[in-house]
């Protein structure tokens, strides 16, 4: 048998040499590009949990073109049936696995979930947006429809202040029973569906009902939920 020194080249050795360099060639355009699975998925990651700041509603209402999170209040039944359910929870995007690692961007309908989070970033945060031709900056009204972008005759949608979501097809309530999870990229979230709950009275139950929550103007980077409540007025006496 011959014997060969390191050096001597064997077999198809330039062939395999320009399929290298093919191949390191893709590898460079495509980081330039940013087109590389891990540069996807870490854009995708920032965009989702970097911080948001939330329009402020200088009149007390909501409008077409807010930046808002929809909160689900914390009450005391969700503590009395389900105890390691409390607190407040947000609507926030729910992202597969498989969505993280095959599109450079969130792709329209995407699942949501409720997240104990409540401060805003990029998954809890929505844009306001009309379904019907209203212009930005012009207020919703009651019983209006509306749509939540990825970030004469009615009283106007009041800002901080509990409401009903109603979905237009099903006529079903937005609800966030608590006692069922849901597993995302994110980790253990909690189910939000569509059903309206009714109490003994035929009233909608706590689950149903939600806050559209703006921006503190006392604090650019807070929200109104942060923001401590009115203290009483005292008249003091000499």
């Amino acid at each position: 048998m011959a014997a060969y020194r390191p050096g001597v080249l064997i077999g198809n050795w330039k062939e395999d040499a320009c399929l290298e360099e093919d191949r390191l060639r893709d590898f460079m355009h495509k980081r330039e590009q940013g087109e590389l699975l891990i540069q996807k998925i870490n854009k995708l990651q920032d965009n989702l949990l970097k911080k948001i700041q939330l329009s402020v509603s200088k009149d007390g209402f909501v409008h077409f073109g807010d930046t808002v999170m929809l909160l689900n209040p914390d009450n005391k039944s969700s503590v009395e049936n389900y105890p390691g359910v409390c607190g407040s929870l947000t609507l926030a995007i729910n992202v597969d696995e498989i969505s993280m690692y095959s599109a450079k961007s969130l792709q329209a309908p995407c699942g949501v979930s409720a997240v104990k989070s409540v401060d805003p970033v990029g998954r809890n945060s929505f844009c306001i947006l009309s379904v019907d031709g209203g212009a930005v900056g012009e207020p919703i009204r009651f019983g209006q429809y509306f749509g939540l972008g990825t970030t004469g005759g009615f009283s106007d949608q009041m800002a901080n202040s509990k409401m009903i979501i109603t979905h237009c097809h099903t006529n079903r309530s937005l609800a966030v029973p608590r006692n069922f999870w849901t597993r995302s990229y994110f980790g253990k979230e909690y189910e939000v569906i569509c059903h309206t709950y009714l109490d003994s009275h035929k009233a909608e139950e706590d689950k149903n009902y939600w806050e559209i929550v703006t921006g503190n103007p006392s604090d650019e980077d807070g929200t109104m939920i942060h923001r401590p409540n009115p203290q009483p007025r005292r008249d003091q006496k000499e």
